[in-house]
Order: C-alpha cells, then structure tokens, then sequence
C-alpha cells in the first residue's frame, strides 16, 4: 500500500515520515533505523510492507533531521535517538485513526537500542523485535523492558550475535533469540530478509492481538 507522508512536530524540530494504515489494522509497528540510515532504508521498507500485507500499521521516520545527521556522533547519540522514538509514540496517541491501536517497535543495529530504551520507559509499547541490534548500547535498560522482545541475529554476524546473546541473558521479560541461519549483518543472503519479515510479523501479530505487554 502507498503510506502517507507525515511531518512529526516534536518541540522546535520537525521530523519527516511515512505512516501506512491498512484496514482494520491491528496495531501499529514504529520503526527505529540503524546508524547512517533513514526512513527509506530498503530493509526496513521490505518489513513494513509485509507487516502492512499482514495487518498492521507500519510508522518509518527520520530519527534525526537533515541539519543533525551531519555530525556523525548524533548517530550513536542513543539517548537522543531514545527521546526521539518516545515522543513520535506519543505524537501517535494524538493521531485519529491510530490512537487506540497497541504500539510496537521494530529496531535495526543503532535503533534497536533505541527501541528497548524506549520500551522500558513506555508501560504501553506490546512488543519489540531488534533486527541486527545493538542492545548493549541500551544495557542498563535491558533488565527494565517488560514487553515481549525478540532479537533477530544472522548466524554469522558473530560479533552482534555474541552482543545478544549477552542481552538475552541480562532481559527479565518474555523474550527469544532468533538465528537466521548463514545470515551476516546486512542479511542480504538469499532468503534472509524474507525470514526476518516472517519472524518479525508472528511476533508483532501475537501480541498486538492480545493488545497489552504480557
């Protein structure tokens, strides 16, 4: 489906999306971009647009605007990128036709950080899903996500997996690891995206059905 443009007004700065609402959606995915990416990074196109066939309402947007992306550091910035992500859910609440919808989170590499930041600041987010996440940037964090998390790794993106592995150990919520078998960082192998995409949506439709953090 074509997603609306949307401008995200937080306090003086504005930030550009694309909001996508099927019918009848059952919940909302917000999305959390990696370092040096935006809202139209193909991989996370490729999730919300089966996400949507299946759905859910997907939100994408720029965590950063055009003037803050130019300093490389505002890219690692996950407090920044936290605040950010906290106030486009709440901007959402406001936004007839998505308000009562449950929110999750779907986060890649830098932005899944992000996303549990945020996850365990926001009692009503339902879900996460960290595609090649970086959760040891939001460690102190980690033990205070309640909602149910899935971690997606390649199985040969070693070191980022040896970092979840670390992080499964440290959440206290409902949680799993999923390996994608022979998938590095980029999961650009045959067939790699496709199973993210599979993965991310049971877990998204399990919870957001159920429409409360369990």
């Amino acid at each position: 489906m074509h997603p609306n443009e949307v401008h995200i007004r937080l306090g003086s700065i504005t930030l550009n999306g694309s909001l996508a609402v099927p019918n009848e959606a059952r919940g909302i995915v917000v999305f959390a971009h990696g370092s040096g990416s935006t809202r139209h990074s193909p991989r996370n196109q490729m999730v919300a647009s089966y996400l949507q066939k299946k759905g859910l309402a997907t939100l994408l947007f720029d965590l950063l605007t055009v003037e803050e992306d130019q300093f490389y550091e505002n890219r690692f910035n996950i407090d920044l990128l936290t605040e950010r992500l906290i106030g486009v859910t709440k901007w959402l609440h406001h936004q007839e036709g998505v308000n009562e919808l449950p929110i999750a989170l779907f986060g890649a590499s830098t932005g899944a950080a992000a996303a549990l930041k945020a996850a365990a600041q926001l009692p009503n987010v339902v879900a996460v899903v960290s595609r090649g996440g970086r959760p040891d940037l939001a460690k102190e964090s980690l033990h205070n996500v309640q909602c149910p998390t899935l971690l997606i790794v390649g199985s040969k993106d070693f070191d980022v997996l040896r970092l979840n592995e670390y992080a499964s150990m440290q959440l206290k919520c409902n949680h799993k690891l999923e390996l994608v078998p022979g998938a590095t960082h980029l999961f650009e192998e045959p067939g790699a995206m496709e199973m993210v995409c599979r993965l991310a949506a049971q877990w998204f439709l399990n919870f957001c059905l159920a429409g409360i953090a369990v």
